[in-house]
């Protein structure tokens, strides 16, 4: 069973403006926007995320495994990468691996720091802690990025 609280009612109305703002051409520290295509409409849909790198290797988390977002990723493999006005084309491998995941969640709160609210409203952590963000990483999804060429 999950540790997870509902998603933030704050949570809507921040990603719509995070994706106005970077329409705008606006990037916002570490705030990237992933564009994957529906798992049923083939739509595009599109979510804030933050990427982090570990051992040269890019990756973004979804705090609750099975959103929307986490399901169109694993069902796609593939979406848009945007920061401000650059786009890229990407790859997305869902990691399996338990040792790298943890690894991977470790990392977050140090490269993410503005990323751990989130991570804390859901009640996965309690604050900014490494270990804790490792012992998470069963409750979460993560995701390689890959560029394409």
């Amino acid at each position: 069973m999950s540790r997870h609280s509902p998603l933030p009612t704050w949570l809507p109305t921040a990603n719509r403006i995070v994706k106005a703002l970077q329409r705008l051409g606006l990037p916002l520290g570490t705030i990237h926007v992933l564009t994957v295509p529906g798992r049923v409409s083939g739509a595009p849909r599109a979510t804030p995320v933050s990427p982090l790198t570990v051992d040269e290797h890019r990756y973004v988390i979804a705090g609750l495994a099975e959103s929307d977002w986490a399901r169109n990723a694993r069902h796609a493999g593939h979406g848009q990468l945007a920061r401000g006005r650059r786009h890229h084309r990407v790859d997305l491998r869902e990691v399996t691996d338990p040792e790298l995941r943890r690894t991977v969640m470790r990392a977050f709160p140090t490269q993410v720091p503005h990323g751990v609210f989130f991570f804390q409203e859901i009640g996965l952590v309690s604050g900014p802690d490494p270990d804790e963000f490792a012992a998470a990483a069963d409750d979460v999804a993560v995701f390689e990025i890959r560029a394409t060429s």
